[in-house]
């Protein structure tokens, strides 16, 4: 039977790991928000910078506050909205489409890369990793897209490039490797054939390898302008990333012949203006699909 003197070092004892426990827990989430801030003020400076008049902003340097608040670098960017609106529509169109096939394409790729009882898995399996190795180089590439399938100054010159990743297959070849085949099995004693196991229970089992691949390649689709840099020459399907590079690029040729214009162009903040404008609204989708990144990452990751 414990004494009083026990009982009161038990629960000092109690007391003091608990306060051990608050204190780390509380050192974990102080180093994390420290973090965060870090990873905040560069965006914040560059938002900040974007509002900044170009003469304050070469004075006074970056600041978390405008110095001279000024909008001429959005002016300079908006003198033709109906472009960026165009290119906005074009970019969200591609991005949101090319991800849709994409993710369709590369999980069905995947899941026989995955199954062992798959005749053709080891061939297949040489094929896709050889592609990731080697390829033919721009110049083949060039006249693939031009000379055989012809889809220059087309939405298809813009979607086909990153239909097929041969990174992203291989994770979603692992992460369905991994799934209890008892219920592949189960699925087929039923009656169930591949394609319904694949649609009714492959995918839905897959939410988080397959939300995380599809916001990777809707990254490569937003951010991607060497693709129309090489195919398209039609202004109306300039995406949003190379009409931003176009402005940038007119804008530094106009400053470096300063007869064809009174004063100067403010290139410094309208490159700022511009990387609000295009990373905005990736940083916005990634909010929708955080949750879903570091787990199909972690779910899908090589063993």
């Amino acid at each position: 039977m414990s004494t009083y003197a026990q009982q009161l070092r038990e629960v000092k004892k109690h007391d003091f790991e608990r306060f051990l426990n608050l204190l780390g827990r509380f050192s974990v989430h102080l180093a994390l928000l420290i973090f965060g801030l870090a990873c905040l003020v560069p965006l914040l400076l560059i938002v900040s910078a974007s509002f900044t008049d170009e003469t304050a902003l070469t004075l006074h340097g970056y600041g978390l506050l405008p110095a001279e608040f000024s909008l001429e670098a959005y002016e300079l960017i908006f003198k033709q909205p109906d472009a960026i609106i165009r290119a906005y529509i074009v970019t969200i169109f591609t991005t949101i489409v090319g991800t849709a096939i994409s993710v369709t394409l590369m999980s069905m790729l995947a899941y026989p890369l995955s199954r062992r009882d798959f005749f053709l898995r080891r061939p297949l399996s040489f094929f896709v990793f050889f592609t990731m190795l080697f390829n033919g180089g721009i110049v083949p590439y060039y006249i693939l897209m031009t000379q055989f399938l012809r889809v220059q100054d087309t939405v298809l010159a813009l979607l086909l490039p990153h239909f097929v990743g041969v990174f992203y297959v291989l994770i979603l070849r692992t992460y369905f490797a991994g799934l209890p085949t008892e219920i592949f099995d189960a699925a087929r004693v039923d009656g169930a054939g591949e394609v319904r196991i694949f649609f009714l229970i492959v995918l839905p089992l897959s939410k988080p390898a397959l939300a995380t691949i599809g916001l990777f390649v809707a990254l490569n689709y937003w951010n991607d302008w060497t693709t129309p840099l090489y195919f398209i020459r039609d202004a109306n399907l300039y995406p949003l990333q190379y009409l931003l590079y176009i402005i940038q690029s007119n804008a530094d040729a106009m400053n470096l012949n300063p007869d064809l214009i009174e004063g100067s162009l403010p290139t410094q903040t309208t490159r700022m203006a511009m990387a609000v404008l295009a990373t905005g609204p990736a940083a916005i989708m990634f909010l929708f699909f955080q949750k879903y990144l570091v787990r199909g990452i972690t779910l899908g990751s090589f063993k």
